[in-house]
């Protein structure tokens, strides 16, 4: 399980086939992991429908509870300065 945690926190909101992938596990093991984390609190999960060449994917898409990823580096808006500054002061 703290594998999974570990690529939710390294990856951000992710669909259950593409943590499968990723960590080698199998889906129905990744399925059954991130019920168990969900039953804990240590993760949200959605159902999700994906459509890929008109063919409909079924999933599970996770992430981490409480969980803000921080501000992605490089040059901010001029709206997110003004808001960050009026919010501050």
């Amino acid at each position: 399980m703290q594998q999974i945690l570990e690529y939710l926190k390294d990856r951000g909101e992710q669909i259950d086939s593409e943590i499968a992938a990723a960590t080698g596990l199998s889906l129905a093991n990744v399925r059954l992991r991130v019920t168990d984390l969900q039953a804990k609190g240590a993760v949200m999960v959605c159902r999700s429908i994906r459509y890929k060449d008109g063919k409909a994917t079924e999933g599970l898409l996770c992430r981490i509870s409480g969980y803000t990823p921080p501000p992605a580096p490089g040059r901010k808006s001029k709206a997110q300065t003004q808001a960050k500054s009026a919010s501050t002061g």
